[in-house]
């Protein structure tokens, strides 16, 4: 399974690429997809989407998993990300490629196993769980294979009791 984890931004979007067999777990690709911030946000929206379709087009994921944004004390932050989290949504599903939603507090509970990791741990734990020698760079897509790697446990977890309900 290819999964195709997004880190939601109105300036930069995170992104990371996965495979995973079932016993192993490898890096395809991370990066930052990236607009100015002078833009206007539709036109930087514009922009961000263009570029999650040609990643998209470049690696085929069977799914996508997608960092919902954290409403805290700011609001209208929450909002304009949830405005990015809605065009990577729109990427994926123009290509008929399921969508998956994950908290930061699921994404963290599932890579590090404490939902209220710090986000150095949790970077950690994507760098052990992938096998490399350091954190993925920039920390947008570091938290993007945080989600795809999320989404690869709750599958696990879900097939795990299908299994035990048969």
């Amino acid at each position: 399974m290819r999964v195709l984890g997004i880190d939601p931004g109105t300036v930069v979007i995170g992104y990371g690429v996965i495979d995973s067999d079932g016993d192993r777990t490898t890096l395809v690709d991370c990066g930052a997809l990236s607009s100015s911030a002078r833009l206007p946000i539709a036109e930087r929206l514009s922009i961000l989407y263009n570029q999650l379709l040609e990643i998209v087009s470049r690696y085929q994921p069977d799914a996508m998993a997608v960092e919902q944004p954290f409403v805290g004390k700011n609001v209208n932050s929450a909002l304009a990300i949830g405005k990015a989290q809605a065009v990577a949504i729109l990427a994926a599903a123009n290509r008929g490629i399921p969508t998956h939603e994950y908290t930061p507090a699921q994404i963290k509970r599932q890579v590090a196993n404490y939902g209220t990791s710090s986000k150095e741990q949790v970077q950690k734990m994507v760098s052990l769980q992938l096998g490399l020698s350091e954190v993925p760079q920039p920390d947008d897509a570091a938290d993007a294979l945080a989600t795809a790697l999320c989404h690869l446990g709750e599958v696990h977890l879900s097939n795990l009791l299908t299994e035990e309900r048969q």
